[in-house]
């Protein structure tokens, strides 16, 4: 459990009023000499269960620990690390809710020009690679503090690992931020377990035996049943060990099998990790999501307009963690792992009263989910005392013949939510698993969706149509999507509804030729939809996806695979999906010619685009110009020679 032996109510009379200190006036305020942990975020605060550091920060404090927090340090500045004072017992650091190389820069590598989780949406408020530039900071700043690194960056960077920003092979990030240890996954197990082990006065470097953690070491000769990566050095050398390696890691993602991860470093540096910490009992959630927080941005950026981001979850409801989808894209394997985690009806439809007393709430509750917002339970019954399948996913290539498809209780969630006074309507946004919906043979969940939950549109991710393209995605074959496009066009006529489908649709994913495109492209143009967004294929840090872009190999069965890194070849394959655009004209052009498909240019109906004839009046015109220019030099040459034989003469 995460809370400590104290009782209860005890624990909860310590609790501070309002926010956690982020000044000398807050700890004067509070008469607190000296914290036990600074805080260091690469986002503003927001006080809210969706931001990991207020549930890092409440979990501590509700188990008799003082925090505080410094947001958006100034990195060139040492002395803005110095503000709250040296902590008793570590400096903590999250780069934020997002990797800072994606809150910054498109796939392209082009600047973002806002950023949802700073104040104002103000751009570049943190570094580049935060987590390491924070850790340098603190360590130039206090030498021998211990410094525990978290959040989505720390967790996905812990081993070595390809970062495609500066298209190089990286060490864990536990090596470059000078970080003692990393709290990996979603963290509450384990920095529990280490503010306990250094308040009792153990030295950060034995804090070796904490599941969810990664530590570094020179000696490995008391570690068990462990599973020796490819070094660091090897890897370098020869991406085929990445791939290797990597595969080694996705086997070992489960609390309940993983075993002990060692990767070596030259020097005699061993980086080691240990297996994930067990999953949240539904008690450990609703205790999380009912700490006091106070749902919102501090107020100190209220003169710049507050944080955009809260906009998305303040009157949303999380009601799960964890995802065994398995889409190879996706980084939820590895940081919140594959086994589901969920809160109670009571805890959701307490904090849903909470949302209607809030002053600008209009009646809308905006979401009810998590990564997948239909998982509500394991995905059968032995995951929970067996863990996860090493070598199997639960739903590709289709659903596993053990999978437990019920959709009872999160239909009941929200009839219940629904039926809170001031309540209009509840809609679903986080995305729903459409081939768990279609392997469903109660027909209950899908046709309320449809008729209560659905806001005109609904969002749904096929990603592609290209079966090919879709085994590389880890996701069902197109015909699975087929069904559920006409189930839910049946189901919408029969409740004389008239809603939309939203496809998310990705370019350039590994396994993605021009000929794939343009099969996509074909697709669309029979739909008559044209997206108006469309995400090209982003490598992010430990992906199956991501490997293979750096590889060129499948690390689930070493083959090859077919990627696209011309950036030219990938704005092809982007403006294909969206042909329509005449900005994307001379794109598709190309790209139907470059794949031998230049009988999609025509006049006919399956056509993508014609012919155009500003371009073939533009050739003519051309084509007279440099006629006439030769005509011109002609008559000059002729002239010329005339003048040269008068002069002779």
């Amino acid at each position: 459990m995460i809370m400590n032996d104290k009782d209860y109510s005890d624990r909860r009379r310590i609790l501070t009023n309002g926010f956690l200190p982020i000044s000398k006036e807050d700890l004067e305020e509070r008469g607190i000499e000296q914290l036990d942990f600074v805080y260091v975020i690469g986002d503003a605060y927001v006080d809210h269960p969706s931001f990991g550091h207020a549930i890092i920060g409440r979990i501590l404090e509700a188990n008799g620990y003082r925090v505080g927090i410094i947001s958006q340090p100034d990195w060139k500045d040492e002395k803005s690390i110095s503000i709250l004072g040296k902590p008793r017992l570590a400096f903590l650091i999250s780069a934020g809710n997002m990797d800072s190389m994606v809150n910054h820069y498109f796939v392209s590598r082009k600047r973002r020009p806002n950023d949802a989780y700073s104040p104002g949406g103000e751009p570049c408020r943190r570094p580049d690679h935060a987590t390491v530039v924070y850790g340098n900071l603190i360590r130039r700043t206090y030498k021998d503090i211990p410094i525990i690194i978290g959040g989505i960056e720390a967790s996905l960077r812990r081993m070595a690992h390809y970062d495609y920003w500066s298209d190089s092979f990286k060490r864990s990030i536990l090596l470059d931020s000078q970080a003692d240890l990393i709290s990996y996954g979603m963290g509450e197990h384990s920095i529990i377990e280490i503010a306990d082990a250094l308040n009792s006065g153990i030295d950060v470097k034995d804090i070796t035996f904490i599941p969810g953690t990664v530590y570094k070491t020179k000696d490995i000769s008391g570690i068990y049943d462990e599973i020796r990566l490819p070094s660091y050095e090897a890897m370098k050398r020869n991406k085929i060990k990445y791939a290797e390696s990597f595969a080694l890691q996705y086997e070992n993602t489960d609390p309940f099998t993983g075993k002990y991860l060692i990767e070596e470093y030259p020097n005699g540096v061993y980086v080691v990790q240990n297996p994930p910490a067990k999953p949240l009992t539904v008690e450990e959630m609703d205790y999380v999501y009912d700490l006091p927080y106070q749902r919102t941005y501090h107020p100190s950026y209220e003169a710049k307009g507050g944080v955009p981001a809260i906009a998305e979850i303040k009157f949303s409801l999380i009601s799960n963690r964890g995802c065994f989808g398995g889409c190879n894209f996706c980084a939820l394997t590895f940081h919140q792992g594959r086994t589901m985690q969920v809160r109670s009806h009571e805890s959701i439809i307490k904090e849903a009263y909470r949302i209607t007393n809030e002053k600008d709430f209009k009646g809308y509750i905006h979401d009810v989910g998590g990564p997948t917002a239909n998982f509500r339970h394991p995905s059968c019954e032995k995951q929970l005392t067996h863990g996860v399948c090493k070598n199997k996913q639960c739903l590709f290539p289709g659903p596993c013949k053990n999978l437990t498809v019920d959709h009872s209780d999160y239909l009941e969630l929200l009839r219940s939510l629904r039926k809170i006074p001031g309540v209009k309507k509840v809609f679903i946004r986080s995305g729903i698993r459409f081939d768990y919906l279609m392997a469903d043979n109660d027909d209950s969940f899908f046709t309320e969706m449809v008729e209560h939950h659905v806001s005109g549109q609904l969002k749904v991710a096929p990603e592609h149509v290209s079966d090919a393209v879709l085994t590389k995605m880890g996701k069902p074959e197109n015909a699975v999507y087929e069904r559920f496009i006409d189930k839910y066009e049946r189901i919408n006529k029969k409740l004389g509804k008239k809603q939309f489908l939203v496809p998310y649709l990705m370019s350039s994913h590994p396994g993605s030729t021009l000929k794939e495109a343009v099969e996509l492209a074909e697709y669309l143009r029979d739909l008559g939809y044209m997206p108006e967004q469309v995400q090209d294929f982003y490598p992010t840090p430990s992906t199956v996806s991501t490997v293979m872009y750096y590889t060129g190999i499948d690390p689930r069965n070493g083959k090859s695979t077919y990627v696209c890194r011309n950036p030219h070849e990938k704005a092809m394959q982007r403006a294909l999906i969206q042909y329509r655009n005449p900005k994307n004209y001379e794109l598709v052009c190309e790209a139907l010619i470059a794949a031998g498909r230049e009988d999609l240019i025509g006049y006919d109906k399956k056509c993508l685009i014609k012919p155009r004839k500003m371009a073939q009046e533009k050739e003519r015109a051309n084509t007279k110009n440099d006629n006439t220019k030769k005509t011109n030099i002609q008559k000059i040459k002729k002239r010329k020679t005339i003048r040269n034989i008068h002069k002779k003469k």
